[in-house]
Formats: C-alpha cells, structure tokens, sequence
C-alpha cells in the first residue's frame, strides 16, 4: 500500500491541467494553438498566465497535503505552504482568501474524487447490467484509498480537528456522499418503497462504517498485508450485516 509522496503529485497535477469539468472539453491540436498564438498574442499571453495560474494553486495543495502527512492541518502556516509551492507569502492570496479556504478546497477536492470513482464503478456495472456487491464498493473505495493516501489521511485526521472551517466541510462532504448513496439505494426494486428518511439513515450508517475501516486500514497499527486485509474483511462482514438488517427493518408508518 505504500505510495511516493511524487506520485500523488503528478497525478494530482495531471488532474489540475486536464481541465476535468470546465467545459472545454476538445483540445486542439498544437499547429492549431500555435497559429492561434500568432494571431493574436494577447490570448495566447492570458491562457498561459491561467495554466501558470492553474500549476500554482495545484503546487500549493500538494504542498499542503505533504505538510499535513504527519501534522495538523492546524499547525500549518500560509508562510510554509507558500514556500513550498515556490511563491512569496502575498501571492497565496491570489488563489485562495486563507488557510482556511485551501482546507476547505481539499476537502471538497477529495470527497468529490471519491464520489466520482465509486459513482463510476456502479455506473460500469449497470452498463453490465450486473448489480454492485458489498465486496466491489469496497474494492473500489480501498483502490481509491490506496491511490490517494495522503488526501484521505488528511480527511480522516480533519474531521475531528481543530480548524472548524475545514471540519465543517468534511461533515458537509460526508452528508452529501450519503444523500447519493441514499439516492442509488432507492433505486434497488427491494427498497423502492422505502421512506427516504430511512434510506438516508441505512447511507448514513455505510458512510460512517467505511470511512471508519478507512482509518483503521491507514493507521500505523495495521501496516502489513495481512492486518490490512483483517481490515478490509471486517469491513464487508459489517456491511452484510447491514444488508440482512435492513431486510427485516420496517419503518415507523408500517408499525
């Protein structure tokens, strides 16, 4: 499981530059670019200030998540991360108001990378048509984990820490993952008719059970293949039992 700190970086990086959700999907071809450079160089001077622009602020959450691998988010100063990056203190402000706001962006960067990568795996298996186990949400959240260690151990850590801004974020993140997890659960023909009251407290509950396994896969007590695979079959056995529950659960209006 363990990972360079450089490969977070440069597939962080990569995902800084790709312009992943801008809406400028179609890139064109470097002849293309370059003629339109030519023509007009004002242009061609403004993207590249937004891509240096764009390299900046990606360095200074990189920078931000090296520093906290084995501090708090608390104990970082705007001096450090900017140093980091290779800018002068006064030039953060270019990219974000505070500390607080680029804690708050990497929560909302994370959680949206989790999202996305397990709102993909269910979408692959629908393409299949073939319904998600417990086993493959969990084999899609640990690749995920192990892909982007240093991001998690930053939410793990956070969200009982001391920076209120960025431990509200995270709560707000953990809701919102359990809302769409409600959303995909209402759509399993044996829990469509489920309250959604209920079916918010069930996502709530896996929510809560794995990011808990999350923890306890990255705490240093459980280094070695075979404490973290304890880890992760305790994980699944959890979820089951959550799954044979709910097919006895009846809600309020049916006692």
């Amino acid at each position: 499981m363990t990972r360079t700190g450089n490969s977070t970086r440069t597939s962080r990086g990569r995902r800084a530059e790709s312009g992943d959700g801008d809406g400028g999907g179609t890139s064109r071809p470097a002849s293309t670019r370059a003629g339109a450079a030519r023509a007009d160089p004002k242009r061609a001077d403004a993207e590249s200030r937004a891509d240096r622009k764009s390299r900046t602020r990606q360095a200074l959450l990189d920078t931000t998540l090296d520093l906290v691998s084995e501090r708090s988010f608390a104990s970082i100063s705007l001096r450090e991360v900017a140093r980091g990056a290779g800018i002068v203190p006064t030039a953060f402000y270019r990219h974000f108001a505070s500390m607080e706001d680029l804690g708050v962006t990497l929560v909302e960067d994370s959680m949206r990378v989790l999202r996305r990568t397990l709102r993909d795996g269910r979408r692959d298996l629908a393409a299949r048509q073939a319904l998600p186990t417990v086993r493959t949400s969990i084999d899609i959240l640990f690749n995920q984990v192990r892909e982007d260690e240093s991001a998690f151990r930053f939410l793990i850590r956070e969200q009982h820490g001391g920076v209120t801004e960025v431990r509200r974020a995270i709560d707000t993140e953990r809701r919102l993952f359990a809302k769409e997890l409600a959303i995909d659960l209402a759509r399993l023909p044996d829990l469509s008719a489920w309250d959604a009251e209920d079916l918010e407290m069930v996502a709530d509950l896996i929510v809560t059970i794995m990011l808990t396994s999350v923890a306890e896969y990255l705490d240093s007590d459980y280094r070695g293949r075979g404490l973290e695979r304890e880890v992760i079959d305790r994980v699944e056995r959890q979820l089951v039992l959550v799954f044979l529950g709910m097919d006895r659960w009846r809600s309020r209006r049916d006692h």
